[in-house]
């Protein structure tokens, strides 16, 4: 049991990335706080996770919007008695197209989701880890911020941003005892959002195309990316902070 008995926090939860960040994490002994906007959605995951013999429950939060942070971090608190470790998981994109065709509505939301909401953890979370010595925030952002691809040029730019302040933050909480990494994940063709990322359905074209680009000749999993979260959040990764893990398969262009 690597986490056993951590107070994690996963933030959108309810499907893809973050739901088999949750799973695994509760698999290895946390108390995990299923986090999304879609109740339905969490509530099935912490049904699953349960019924498969972990310990999760469900709170409904906007990671964009500040009260909402704040409970969410308050309710971590009240249900285990302490914070141990955030996943900042929740994201989202604009479809791939050229940068001047996407509108300021859907550049402010990639922004608002991406990165206003690790500003938001921050904020709430940083006290709850003083108050216990230390802790560790988990900022799952993408092999997007440090090369990319037209078409995705704003989320690109809010991965990037995510990436470096991961590492600014870092070296600021060091020394308090709180660690900042991040994740990279390689295109998955199977998250909610993969039709966005690609412009549109993914179909046999398309999935070739991106495979093309993975030596090790296969899509990253959730669960791929759920093991690297779970070696940072554990005890094994003490002496980790300001390094993004890629989970990419040695993506090269």
């Amino acid at each position: 049991m690597r986490v056993k008995d951590k107070s994690i926090i996963v933030t959108g939860a309810g499907n893809g990335i973050g739901e088999g960040i949750a799973r695994r994490l509760a698999e290895e002994g946390a108390r995990v706080i299923v986090n999304d906007i879609h109740v339905a959605h969490g509530e099935k995951v912490v049904a699953d996770i349960v019924a498969a013999g972990g310990r999760a429950s469900f709170f409904a939060a906007d990671v964009t919007k500040s009260q909402d942070m704040q409970a969410l971090v308050a309710a971590a608190v009240a249900r285990h008695g302490r914070l141990d470790v955030m996943v900042n998981n929740a994201g989202w994109t604009h479809r791939n197209r050229p940068a001047l065709e996407v509108n300021e509505d859907e550049f402010d939301r990639c922004y608002a989701v991406n990165v206003k909401s690790i500003y938001l953890a921050t904020v709430h979370a940083v006290p709850a880890f003083r108050a216990t010595g230390g802790g560790s925030f988990i900022n799952i952002a993408s092999t997007a911020g440090i090369r990319p691809r037209p078409g995705l040029t704003w989320y690109n730019g809010s991965k990037g941003a995510v990436i470096t302040t991961s590492k600014s933050l870092a070296a600021e909480f060091g020394p308090e005892n709180i660690r900042v990494n991040c994740i990279n994940p390689v295109f998955n063709p199977d998250t909610g959002l993969s039709a966005e990322f690609a412009g549109g359905p993914v179909d046999d074209a398309r999935r070739a195309k991106f495979l093309a680009t993975i030596p090790l000749g296969r899509f990253s999993s959730a669960l791929d990316v759920a093991n690297a979260a779970l070696y940072l959040a554990s005890d094994e990764a003490a002496f980790i902070s300001g390094v993004c893990i890629e989970v990419d398969g040695a993506r090269c262009v």
